[in-house]
């Protein structure tokens, strides 16, 4: 089937939630896509972090034809061998000790917070006021059910569905200040992104991360931590928490787990655990053996892979901020390991900036409108990095001499008007 096709069956048939690039992808393999034209594109999005070990992966692709000859799903009703030795790896990893299975991030997410305000109505067995406000920050994002949608910091998402949870209040970016102020005996957790996605590529600063773990443990109340984008590998550490030193209550992962098959997870503490019963949570697809056996698999290559995520990373950063200094266009390189952004100084130019990338035959993104965010699979090469530096550096000489071609114009018909 041609593009021209398959754009006009979507217009007619699908909710319109989408602004896709005009490209039909057909087949992918390693760091490459194919299009319907045979056209070769290096990926540095992955899918949004989904394809960590890049596409068409031959020991996903071995795990995939065996388990799917066996049995792809079971209910939650009976057991299979793969939840209990998925769950042991990731509390290996994380330092936790017990794992919910989702489908997605977004209920991952809403599992989180359900269980927050249930442990707190659990632990509230001397009569003191409930704990059930949560603290989230400015700018975050969670996802696009509604609980995701009350903490997510950004009026853009939760606006258009309002009225949305109660009893949720953003703190300011980065200001302890503002997080000491607004946290009191009524909070049941604080909730946030490691490292803001949507949000722009932006880190939590270790000062707030400390104070955010010290305020809760102080007072019972829980530290949510959302690595749904900076997990899993992602900043060359299984959780980009592990950078900072410190210990969460929950956490909540997805995006690459079972290497492109929908899977999220809850990982949490047994203090928090002990709050939960049979029939107060449940999923009919999360968990299942499938996605399961993938997600193990993908572990595995993920023990691997660590140091070269963090060597490629590091490479990453130092060529973007060499960019930096050459291009005043550019305000700030951001990011641990392979998840970075770029900020340039308009939404105009990153746009500009994005759609040249992409006729380039290079697949970024562009998020929080000005910045420009790179999430390739954890096999990238440096050699891979240098191209996209290059195709950067051509794409933003490019766009400020057609601004300023531009403005020049501009100028000379404003002498001759006056």
């Amino acid at each position: 089937m041609r593009l021209a096709s398959v754009i006009r069956n979507e217009e007619s048939l699908l909710l319109p939630t989408y602004d896709r690039q005009k490209v039909l992808f057909k087949r992918g393999r390693g760091v490459y896509l194919w299009d319907s034209k045979g056209e070769r594109y290096l990926d540095f999005l992955s899918g949004i972090g989904v394809n960590a070990l890049g596409h068409a992966h031959p020991a996903i692709l071995r795990t995939l034809k065996k388990q799917a000859a066996r049995v792809i799903h079971l209910s939650n009703l009976y057991f299979h061998e793969y939840q209990a030795e998925l769950a042991e790896e990731l509390t290996r990893i994380s330092g936790l000790d017990r794992v919910f299975f989702s489908n997605s991030g977004t209920e991952a997410w809403e599992g989180a917070l359900k269980l927050a305000r249930l442990c707190a109505r659990a632990e509230n067995s001397n009569g003191h006021k409930p704990k059930w406000r949560i603290l989230a920050l400015e700018n975050s994002f969670h996802g696009r059910t509604y609980g995701s949608l009350s903490t997510t910091g950004q009026a853009k998402y939760r606006e258009p569905y309002a009225p949305v949870l109660p009893g949720v209040e953003f703190v300011k970016f980065n200001e302890v200040a503002d997080l000491k102020q607004k946290f009191d005996a009524s909070v049941c957790a604080i909730c946030l992104e490691t490292i803001q996605g949507e949000g722009g590529i932006r880190p939590v600063s270790a000062e707030f991360l400390h104070t955010a773990r010290k305020l809760t443990q102080d007072s019972g109340a829980l530290l949510i931590l959302d690595e749904i984008q900076s997990g899993l590998g992602r900043t060359g550490r299984y959780f980009a928490y592990q950078h900072y030193g410190i210990q969460p209550d929950i956490v909540t992962v997805a995006k690459p787990l079972a290497a492109g098959l929908p899977l999220g997870a809850i990982l949490t503490t047994n203090r928090v655990a002990r709050a939960m019963h049979p029939g107060m949570h449940g999923t009919t697809f999360g968990g299942g053996p499938l996605a399961c056996a993938v997600a193990i698999e993908f572990l595995g290559q993920l023990d691997k892979l660590l140091p070269h995520v963090g060597k490629v990373g590091s490479y990453f950063h130092a060529q973007a901020e060499g960019l930096r200094k050459k291009h005043s266009s550019i305000r700030e390189v951001r990011g641990k390991g392979l998840m970075l952004g770029m900020e340039l100084e308009s939404a105009e130019l990153a746009k500009a900036v994005a759609a040249q990338l992409l006729n380039e035959k290079i697949l970024i993104n562009r998020t929080n409108e000005s910045v420009l965010r790179f999430l390739p699979a954890y096999i990238v090469e440096k050699k891979h990095v240098d191209k996209v530096i290059s195709a950067l550096d051509s794409a933003l000489e490019q766009t400020t001499a057609e601004r300023n071609r531009a403005a020049n114009i501009l100028k000379k018909a404003k002498r001759k008007q006056n």
